[in-house]
């Protein structure tokens, strides 16, 4: 039934021009304002909205993940931007001094948008 439609992902922040200057500005994503939300145009046709939430909680899950060719550097110019990576020291999650999990699957490092909300980047493909 919906299988034809054009499908998106969203997910909401406490601050938009806080939030479109990360993903435009830091990320370097397409960023377009429409109606007070954000459209996150993504390479193919994909887009994601960010919308305005006052009782903002960020997602205690990721969500959106980037797929890169070179994590190392992907990792290095993003924190050269200022973006503070993630660091965990679980049983099935550790991650290195650059905040990169390798083994147990693909290579991934997780960050924070400035609403809080989690995001990757991670090397290969899914």
């Amino acid at each position: 039934m919906l299988k034809d439609s054009n499908a998106f992902s969203g997910f909401s922040s406490n601050d938009i021009a806080k939030a479109k200057t990360f993903y435009g500005e830091v990320l370097g994503l397409d960023v377009k304002e429409d109606h007070g939300m954000l459209v996150l145009q993504l390479k193919g046709a994909s887009k994601v909205i960010i919308y305005p939430k006052p009782n903002h909680e960020p997602a205690t899950f990721t969500v959106l993940n980037f797929e890169v060719d070179d994590i190392d550097k992907t990792v290095d110019e993003l924190t050269a931007k200022g973006v503070q990576f993630e660091h965990y020291n679980f049983d099935q999650l550790k991650t290195d001094a650059k905040g990169i999990m390798r083994g147990g699957g693909p290579q991934i490092a997780w960050f924070k948008d400035p609403a809080g909300n989690i995001l990757s980047v991670l090397h290969g493909t899914m």
